[in-house]
């Protein structure tokens, strides 16, 4: 047991006074030491941070992120050897400016043990009577669930049950020890159901595809995905590479907490079922001489309307389909980045102010005009470089009160993986981090009289989005806007601001895995543009001057909230479906 020094113990003796004031009095104390705390962050900014904010400049970040976001790091996919490479750049950098270690053993990083898992395409195949199907040509495996199944063939509709609405694509039908297919899913509703509605409607009161067919007994599940031929293009050139999950975090079958390609909502089910996206031929097989042909449900997923054969029905029984879907694993391993610069009061040192960022990006992929490595230069090699340049800024000094850590996070584009791996096994307390920030795409900007569709959302050279700074504290919101009208005056942007946003921002970066555990957070966003995702965000459509006053911003603000004499008190809490809790 730690011993408690007299100051410790004074406090607490006080404290245990509180409950024998009035009401009125406690309450009284209460508004003074909040209004104590909002008038520190006074109307101007020290002329010292003010001065250590200068030292991030344009030059400075694009000289990083020219290296960050090159043809040599191949689009940093986690994990690769891009990757590895620039987090050697930044562990190289922090040591040249003294920056403190926050990983494992004394390093830098945070080791994270992956499970590489790789089709064995001799052992795996699809049988439809006596016509063989090879992986890769007649079928793709989904997901990273090997094994064998085999049964009589039902076809489901969309697959989707929402009771409020009297949706049940299941109506007569048993899906237990059968193949189940569905149509039209993925990463969207069927036509009537948003998610608002499973919001509104509760837990119990619908299912999606995979836990219908789970909680029910079905051996396996063929998605037919809306998109055919565009899907079954990208699944294609997938199928012949390997698939990762995270030991200790995913590899049960479960997976980022809430990633680009869930499903439903933060209490999507993991898909543990052997499914496989079919080919045409394979489909063809499988409904031939049924009551609606193969070609029409694939007309149908492949269409804007795809639940037009929403009601379900089961083949004929001779109809089965066997699956055997072999698998190799092995073992690989990839890293969050994390370092501290460490605080100058002797009491609050031991609280943190965390700035995060994501340094991966989605690797090598599909060319577009010749150009196949996605550089990921605003996605999110501008955060990354804008973490670079204020570790720098605050190893030079003055140190604020509070510690600033740190944290690089890989596999963001996998799901959340170093947010989460860092939030569940942290190199620092969790409970001494005070407030998360994060920058996630921070450098683009839109241009006079640009009508690009795809830019229509992106935000201008002086304005950024700011998403959850009330959310779950209303004094750090405030507080950032006091800080941001007092020094640069930005364009703070609250159109995402909302968790129930059709985009659903809130749960699309790492800021997430800090928020869900109580940690009140800060996103800033540029917008999605029209380079987004592909090989053209390249570092020379970076607006540097806006990176530069974003950044800025940023720094300014962690040291203000790292010199508050009391931490930014949390008084909302986030509801359980937003935090799967």
């Amino acid at each position: 047991m730690r011993k408690f020094t007299p100051f410790v113990l004074a406090l607490v003796f006080a404290a245990s006074l509180q409950p024998l004031l009035p009401a009125s009095t406690r309450a009284q104390q209460a508004a003074r030491a909040r209004t104590s705390s909002a008038s520190a962050a006074s109307s101007t900014i020290a002329p010292a941070t003010v001065k250590a904010a200068e030292r991030i400049t344009a030059e400075q970040l694009s000289k990083h992120l020219h290296v960050v976001a090159s043809d040599e790091m191949a689009g940093r996919d986690t994990p690769s050897p891009g990757l590895d490479a620039t987090a050697k750049y930044i562990a190289d950098h922090l040591t040249r400016h003294k920056v403190k270690p926050a990983g494992d053993g004394g390093t830098y990083f945070q080791r994270m043990t992956l499970r590489r898992t790789e089709i064995d395409r001799e052992k795996t195949q699809a049988r439809v009577g006596e016509r063989v199907f090879k992986v890769g040509e007649g079928f793709i495996p989904v997901g990273v669930n090997g094994g064998e199944a085999e049964g009589q063939v039902v076809y489901a509709g969309h697959g989707w049950v929402f009771k409020p609405k009297g949706m049940n694509p299941y109506e007569g039908l048993d899906v237990r020890d059968r193949v189940v297919v569905v149509s039209g899913t993925g990463t969207s509703f069927p036509a009537g159901l948003t998610q608002a509605d499973l919001e509104a409607a509760g837990a119990g009161n619908w299912e999606t595809p995979v836990s219908y067919a789970q909680k029910n007994g079905a051996r396996a599940l063929v998605i037919i995905p809306r998109g055919f031929n565009r899907m079954w293009g990208f699944a294609s050139r997938a199928v012949a590479g390997a698939r990762y999950c995270v030991e200790r975090l995913n590899c049960d079958g479960g997976g980022g907490e809430e990633g680009d390609d869930d499903t439903a909502s933060p209490r999507a089910v993991p898909n543990k079922l052997i499914t496989i996206l079919p080919s045409a031929a394979l489909l063809e097989a499988l409904f031939e001489g049924e009551q609606q042909a193969g070609a029409q449900i694939l007309q149908a997923s492949a269409s804007a309307a795809p639940d037009a054969a929403a009601r379900g029905f089961a083949l004929s029984p001779a109809k089965r389909l066997s699956l055997s879907v072999a698998l190799k694993t092995s073992a690989a391993t990839t890293q969050n980045v994390v370092a501290v610069v460490e605080g100058s009061d002797r009491k609050l040192r031991d609280e943190y102010v965390a700035v995060g960022s994501h340094y991966d990006h989605v690797g090598i992929g599909r060319p577009v005009n010749g150009d196949s490595i996605y550089n990921g230069a605003d996605d999110d090699g501008s955060g990354t470089v804008a973490m670079l340049a204020m570790a720098e800024a605050f190893a030079q000094g003055p140190r604020p009160k509070r510690s600033i850590l740190f944290v690089w996070h890989a596999g963001e584009e996998h799901g959340l993986w170093g947010s989460d791996y860092f939030a569940r096994y942290p190199t620092v307390p969790l409970e001494k981090i005070v407030v998360q920030l994060n920058m996630d795409m921070i450098g683009r900007s839109k241009r006079a009289g640009d009508t690009t569709p795809a830019n229509r959302d992106l935000s201008g050279p002086d304005e950024i989005y700011v998403i959850g700074s009330k959310m779950m504290s209303t004094e750090l919101g405030e507080l950032s806007e006091r800080v941001n009208r007092a020094y640069l005056n930005l364009s703070f942007n609250y159109k995402y601001d909302d968790p129930r946003d059709p985009q659903r921002f809130f749960f699309r970066s790492d800021h997430y895995n800090y928020a869900r555990r109580g940690v009140p957070i800060i996103f800033y966003f540029d917008g999605v543009h029209e380079d987004y995702h592909r090989p053209s965000d390249t570092p020379d459509k970076i607006d540097y001057r806006k990176l530069e006053r974003v950044a800025r911003t940023v720094f300014v603000t962690a040291t203000e909230i790292a010199n508050q004499p009391t931490r930014p008190r949390v008084d909302k809490q986030l509801p359980g479906e937003l935090t799967g809790r």
